[in-house]
């Protein structure tokens, strides 16, 4: 078993069986999963939300199935946390209230920054957990990056987005404006995540055992931001 000096490459290489030994481990795996279940559950209601302001019944179906593929992500976290003997809705606690308060000070106006906000909130979310995933056990690795496949929204978000700058280019710089503060928010709420919670900060930068490599997770959100500078690109807004 790898001692907490290996580094993320002796965790990455074991199975959950055997990285599960460790106690702070199993600690970190059960604040992720119960991090990721609520995300996922707090993006089926917002899609299902989102489907009420679709201005076509096409729009209303599409956004239905990418809600129904984000609950189906959520069971699969729900049913691993009751495997790894966690009790999901504890798992969750700790992440509801930076969740909500997210959702409550990004609130869409109109169905285009709802389109905006999934885009580029999901985006964040799913670079933060494939960053964190690389130093996970090969088992919640193979889970994790499962639960993170993109669910079609991000095309559908592209495609309308970009048709409706199209059509009138005003909406453009409103949107650009509504990504940043987005992005803002996301990376705040983030590293308030890691913060907060011992365990999985000392997992996500490689095992240090005497706690917060600020470099080490400062390049990480470095990656995160140039990944969200090329999604503004291609949903035809300036970052």
């Amino acid at each position: 078993m790898a001692d907490a000096d290996s580094g993320n490459t002796g965790i990455a290489g074991q199975d959950w069986a055997t990285a599960s030994a460790q106690p702070q481990y199993h600690a970190a795996v059960v604040d992720l999963l119960g991090a990721l279940a609520y995300g996922e559950l707090a993006a089926f209601e917002r899609l299902a939300e989102d489907a009420k302001l679709a201005p076509s019944l096409a729009d209303k179906a599409a956004l239905a199935r990418m809600a129904s593929a984000e609950f189906h992500h959520f069971e699969q976290l729900d049913q691993r946390l009751i495997e790894i003997d966690a009790h999901p809705t504890e798992a969750m606690e700790p992440f509801a209230k930076a969740l909500d308060e997210f959702h409550r000070q990004t609130a869409p106006s109109d169905w285009l920054e709802g389109l905006v906000k999934a885009y580029v909130g999901d985006s964040i979310a799913s670079d933060f957990y494939r960053e964190v995933a690389a130093r996970l056990d090969t088992d919640t690795r193979a889970l994790v990056l499962a639960v993170l496949d993109d669910t079609g929204h991000g095309n559908f978000a592209v495609e309308k987005v970009r048709a409706a700058i199209e059509a009138d280019p005003r909406v453009g710089g409103r949107l650009a404006l509504w990504a940043r503060r987005l992005m803002g928010e996301a990376l705040s709420q983030a590293q308030r995540v890691v913060a907060d919670r011992d365990a999985l900060s000392t997992m996500l930068v490689g095992g240090v055992a005497d706690g917060f490599d600020l470099a080490e997770v400062g390049r990480m959100f470095s990656r995160i931001t140039e990944a969200h500078t090329k999604r503004m690109a291609a949903l035809g807004l300036a970052a």
